[in-house]
């Protein structure tokens, strides 16, 4: 049941990444950023009296609080490479460190112990998702973009890490307690913003309560699974616009992309079996 949950937080965030994308192409960055955790504000208020929760700690607000600063962090700065028109680098980068980084933090801070076949899918999902992430529309010298993609998937890597500190017994609340930390933190990009109109202000919250909804499942995985499995299960969203790509907007796939996706699914399979 831990593998699905963190699977279907991977399509969640994979959804999450397409429609974001889309929408802001035709809306401020700010906006799209801002409106989304609220949204998943909104939804957490609503979600979290209903699930049980039979024990909530400060502790566990303030693991759920840090990791919605990483989501802050990670928005921040992957959106910050976009905008330089860096996706090549940005993606990829903060694809990979987003899950090496808690895989490390896993094995040698928490002690987690995988078997050989879960230890053989980490492997092979590293260079997958590099490869599925990687697009060709443009190759920047990249010192500066690379170090927006590493502190990006630095801001993922905390909020993994962070939220699968928060207890068993906590319910939902950590996540509300997220969406909270992530919407005072990008509160200040509205600043400068454009003035959005109420369609691309709603779109963009229903974009950030699928994030919610997403974070939800990794949650509920990591309180069924090892933290470092439902990490790197949950980290192949980038699989999931790829796939969209071709489908819905008819867009070729590299044979680097086709490789990477082999490599997904290969690492899903022994990560399952591990």
């Amino acid at each position: 049941m831990g593998v699905l949950l963190a699977l279907a937080s991977a399509v969640c965030y994979g959804i999450v990444d397409f429609t974001g994308g889309l929408l802001s192409r035709r809306a401020s960055f700010a906006v799209v950023a801002v409106a989304g955790q609220a949204g998943g504000l909104a939804l957490t208020v609503l979600l979290a009296p209903v699930i049980p929760a039979s024990s909530v700690t400060f502790a566990d607000l303030a693991w759920g609080a840090a990791s919605g600063v990483g989501t802050a962090v990670g928005m921040l700065f992957l959106y910050r490479g976009l905008s330089r028109g860096a996706m090549s680098v940005v993606v990829p980068v903060s694809a990979v460190s987003g899950v090496a980084l808690p895989v490390v933090i896993g094995v040698a801070v928490l002690h987690d112990r995988l078997s050989a076949a879960s230890w053989l899918g980490v492997a092979v999902a590293v260079p997958a998702l590099w490869l599925v992430s990687r697009t060709p529309d443009d190759d920047p010298s990249g010192t500066a973009a690379a170090s927006d993609g590493l502190i990006a998937g630095t801001g993922v890597a905390l909020q993994y890490v962070a939220l699968a500190q928060a207890g068993s017994d906590a319910g939902i609340w950590p996540v509300l307690a997220g969406r909270v930390a992530a919407t005072l933190v990008l509160l200040p990009l509205l600043v400068r913003a454009e003035k959005p109109s109420l369609v691309a202000t709603l779109q963009a919250a229903a974009i950030g309560a699928t994030a919610a909804l997403a974070l939800t499942f990794y949650l509920a995985a990591t309180r069924q699974q090892l933290m470092v499995v439902a990490v790197v299960l949950s980290s192949f969203y980038p699989a999931i616009p790829v796939l969209l790509g071709v489908t819905a907007l008819r867009e070729r796939l590299t044979r680097w992309q086709t490789l990477g996706l082999t490599g997904a699914a290969a690492a899903v399979a022994l990560l399952t079996t591990g």
